[in-house]
């Protein structure tokens, strides 16, 4: 091959490594990782709460730890949805 080649292929190996697509994923939809870390804060949070639930039944603690987890994952993809219209439709100029 010549060099040439050798510039374009690196380039492209370099460009497609799976840690710049996420990369570039978080910075397109940044809502995404947010949710995600509240998904995992709520349910970490459960399971420290788990020991100390007192006398509540267990299905009963676990059912709030889920509606929890639901709601911060649903709250994160709504203000995801909710900036992308708002770039999309107020920052970009019409054409």
């Amino acid at each position: 091959m010549s060099s040439g080649q050798e510039s374009v292929l690196s380039e492209y190996e370099t460009d497609t490594s799976q840690t710049s697509k996420l990369l570039r994923k978080f910075k397109e939809t940044p809502f995404v990782p947010i949710g995600m870390a509240g998904f995992f804060m709520v349910v970490g949070y459960g399971l420290y709460r788990l020991k100390h639930r007192g006398n509540m039944k267990m299905s009963l603690h676990l059912i709030h730890m889920r509606v929890a987890a639901q709601g911060f994952v649903v709250g994160a993809i709504t203000c995801g949805v909710m900036y992308s219209m708002f770039r999309d439709y107020v920052l970009k100029p019409n054409k």
